[in-house]
């Protein structure tokens, strides 16, 4: 089977393209590189032992999209390709409504015109906003997202609803991300972010080996144990595996179907929690200090993840302190090739 890979030269797109092929997946990937590097097909290629299709695309242009998903004989779609800097999603929602809306627009539009039907779509845990109750479930009702990154989320998962619903053969899950974190085990690929890092853990490893002169954690006045932002933090290589789980299920369906499914470890842990873990696995300490809340960020959210472990026979097994010393290991190995 030929699974395009839309983002897949990014963090969870590369650690997917290879959990793919290791699954038996033939993995092609379109990425426009505007938040990745293509040093990544390196990586990929010393885990895998050979190279993986690449095409450098914009996910916004049809034709070339179309073009790659009729010579490559696509038949199913992962699709990643989003911005997603919560920070900058609030400084400029038209560049997130945009591009985030259209592409997945551009992938079902080329779903009915191609041979390939199924597609597993990458969302957020935040699409359920500031929850009363956590952990929050997939029947949790959706309420106002807290950035327009979330919202765009929110509104790709009513469009695939709708699309579904429509159509006569469509299949889409929908898969519900916590917090991704970590690298592969063998440090050759990992989080590799364009400039300054919008996500905790990349920010962490900078300051770390001194790319950062410190750390600020955005508010210590929460209503959480310690003050501080709450989220479920998960191995980005068991994330990966989620996705060929949802694959799995996806080519066993005859009729149209759509689903979702939070995808977490089912706890959450503080900023100050996994500081002090990445402090004490990884023997460092690390300069922070305590800045101003950052507008967009939820208090606290992490899932259940039952309905994962039930239907896609999929659940996390990595630990906080596992994703942490690999998420050191690949930053050691960045500082190794000066990147």
């Amino acid at each position: 089977m030929n699974i395009l890979v839309t983002g897949g030269a990014g963090f969870i797109g590369s650690h997917t393209v290879v959990e793919l092929f290791e699954a038996g997946y033939s993995p092609i990937v379109v990425d426009d590189l505007s938040n990745s590097n293509a040093s990544v097909f390196d990586g990929i290629r010393n885990i895998l032992g050979k190279d993986i299709p690449f095409y450098q695309v914009d996910c916004n242009d049809f034709d070339k999209v179309k073009e790659i998903i009729e010579k490559e004989k696509i038949d199913g779609i992962i699709h990643f390709a989003a911005f997603k800097a919560v920070g900058e999603s609030v400084l400029k929602p038209v560049k997130y409504y945009k591009n985030n809306l259209g592409s997945l627009l551009n992938m079902l539009e080329l779903m009915d015109n191609t041979l390939a039907k199924k597609l597993v779509f990458s969302s957020s845990c935040t699409v359920y906003g500031q929850p009363d109750v956590i952990p929050v479930t997939e029947g949790t009702p959706l309420k106002k997202a807290e950035s327009p990154y979330g919202n765009t989320k929110s509104i790709c998962e009513d469009i695939l609803t709708d699309t579904v619903t429509a159509s006569k053969d469509l299949q889409i899950i929908s898969l519900r991300y916590f917090n991704p974190i970590g690298a592969h085990q063998s440090a050759e690929i990992g989080e590799l972010p364009n400039g300054v890092p919008s996500n905790l853990v990349p920010f962490v490893t900078q300051t770390a080996i001194g790319k950062r002169e410190k750390l600020v954690v955005f508010g210590d006045d929460y209503n959480t144990p310690d003050g501080t932002n709450v989220r479920d933090f998960i191995h980005v290589v068991d994330l990966a595996k989620a996705h060929v789980a949802a694959l799995n299920l996806l080519f066993k369906q005859t009729d149209k179907f759509y689903d979702v499914f939070n995808l977490g470890t089912g706890k959450g842990n503080s900023v100050l929690e996994v500081i002090q873990t990445f402090e004490k696995v990884n023997n460092i300490k690390l300069k922070y200090e305590i800045g101003p809340r950052r507008n967009g960020d939820v208090e606290k959210i992490y899932g259940n993840v039952d309905k994962a472990e039930q239907i896609l026979g999929w659940k996390a097994e990595k630990t906080l302190s596992e994703s942490l010393k690999n998420a050191w290991a690949w930053e050691l190995k960045l500082k190794e090739k000066n990147i």
